[in-house]
């Protein structure tokens, strides 16, 4: 009945830490009930038992009362410390991961998530896939501005800031999908800037490394190329089926005229896409927001470069 009860205010419990801060959370809200309603139903009391009864009355004077005194000391000072070294134990417990926990690592990006197994190559956009029971070490950094990841079924929250590199951990204990939100107001999209986590099974992980962990220099350029775009986020910005967005449509883009922001206007032929990824703020489409990433250059090889390009120019 009470994990029922507890269900109704919070999501459901699918990591190793959830209980505990459940347990935390719901032992500060009852304990603050009860003293509530001991303080309010104590006013009532007296309002009632010490009220004015004739005109001529004269209140006593209480100069105090010790034991009451003593009470309201040692019974909140008593809380305190409960809540205290509950919330120092899983404050720890939080942010000390396991020797065991398999690294990944997480890149806030307005507007999106990126995630990347360094161990087995595999670089992921917007969708996190972990096997169950098995710890999970985020090492986390942004790109630009403030962000804080936060699973509300794991019960963790992290900010993830610029220049600077941040760690949470979690263990799913349950096979099934979970909501990740930035929690860090961070521009236009913010409210769009979500992911999904999925746990799988042992089996269904291993699985998933083996379609993953795919041979870049074998691909055909196209086939790289879509596989690149989705994998780098862009498709959180740019639509390939004309559909405006935070950025322009690669639906018909090459061979397109640009108006830049500053006026002019160029081709968009494979030099200027390949400016555009390499060095996207030197030459801004007006009436877009120059935000667009600048670390793309140093990340994707001269191979997903090209792959891209070919990818766009394909989309008319």
């Amino acid at each position: 009945m009470f994990e029922r009860f507890a269900e109704f205010f919070l999501p459901p419990q699918r990591s190793t830490v959830a209980a505990e801060v459940d347990g935390l959370f719901h032992f500060i809200h009852i304990s603050g009930f009860i003293l509530f309603i001991g303080i309010v139903a104590t006013i009532v009391y007296f309002a009632i038992k010490y009220r004015r009864k004739s005109e001529d009355e004269i209140t006593p004077v209480i100069s105090h009362n010790t034991r009451l005194e003593i009470a309201w000391s040692v019974i909140p000072t008593i809380m305190i410390l409960i809540v205290f070294s509950w919330g120092f134990r899983g404050f720890l417990n939080v942010n000390t991961a396991p020797s065991d926990a398999f690294e990944i690592n997480v890149t806030g990006v307005s507007w999106f998530w990126e995630f990347e197994y360094p161990d087995d190559g595999i670089m992921l956009t917007d969708e996190l896939v972990v096997p169950v029971n098995q710890p999970i070490k985020l090492n986390m950094r942004s790109e630009d501005v403030i962000h804080s990841f936060f699973v509300p079924d794991f019960r963790i929250k992290k900010d993830v800031l610029p220049g600077r590199n941040t760690t949470t951990w979690f263990e799913a204990t349950e096979v099934g999908e979970s909501i990740m939100f930035c929690a860090e107001y961070c521009g236009t999209e913010h409210s769009a800037m979500d992911a999904t986590i999925r746990v799988v099974s042992e089996e269904e992980y291993e699985e998933f490394l083996e379609e993953e962990a795919v041979d870049i220099e074998d691909m055909p350029l196209a086939e790289l190329g879509e596989l690149t775009f989705q994998q780098q986020g862009c498709q959180s910005c740019h639509s390939v089926d004309g559909t405006d967005m935070v950025g322009p449509s690669m639906q018909g883009l090459y061979q397109s005229e640009r108006e830049l922001d500053d006026g002019s206007t160029v081709t968009a032929d494979e030099d200027y896409l390949r400016r555009s990824i390499v060095d996207p703020r030197a030459e801004v489409t007006a009436g877009y927001p120059n935000n667009m990433p600048t670390f793309y250059g140093d990340r994707l090889s001269d191979r997903e470069i090209d792959a891209l390009v070919t990818y766009i120019k394909e989309l008319q």
